[in-house]
């Protein structure tokens, strides 16, 4: 995945209005600087950052950030052509197990707008579970959305 590919597909509204931080119309030099930090937050262990690929072509995200005493904030996002055909929840897997067993985390936080249950049925599947509801500013969407947040306890991901 490179930033112009990341462009490309936050260039959909459907894909863009479902991501709280992104903005719509996408911001290239600013996807291109979240680009360029994606190494110096690896080697800080503040930030990690999957592309999920098919047939040699990139389809989504996959990431553990804003890493702090223990937690993450997990989340993702794909094309639309990829919606429904299982590649979130397989490429997750992997991700959940990289962030409990390589970096060491305790839990894991995660969350999706209220209108994007495509989202919650992922991260039940993955063994998270539902936490509350708070209103989020939506840079997306210019406005406040109704978030649902999940966490998940390294101990219900080995279960």
């Amino acid at each position: 995945m490179d930033a112009d590919r990341a462009f490309e597909i936050q260039s959909d509204w459907e894909v863009t209005r479902m991501l709280r931080m992104a903005s719509f119309p996408p911001d290239r030099a600013g996807i291109a600087q979240w680009f360029a930090d994606h190494e110096r937050e690896w080697a800080a262990g503040e930030a990690y950052r999957f592309a999920v690929e098919l047939q040699g072509r990139a389809i989504g995200v996959i990431d553990v950030d804003e890493i702090s005493q223990g937690e993450g904030e997990f989340g993702y996002w794909f094309e639309q052509a990829s919606w429904g055909r299982g590649y979130a929840s397989e490429a997750a897997k992997a991700v959940v197990d990289f962030a409990f067993r390589a970096i060491g985390l305790s839990q894991l936080l995660s969350g999706h707008a209220a209108d994007n249950s495509a989202s919650g049925h992922v991260l039940l599947k993955l063994g998270f579970r539902p936490l509350d509801t708070v209103e989020r500013s939506s840079r997306s969407r210019s406005g406040t959305i109704l978030q649902r947040r999940y966490v998940l306890p390294a101990s219900a991901a080995t279960e």
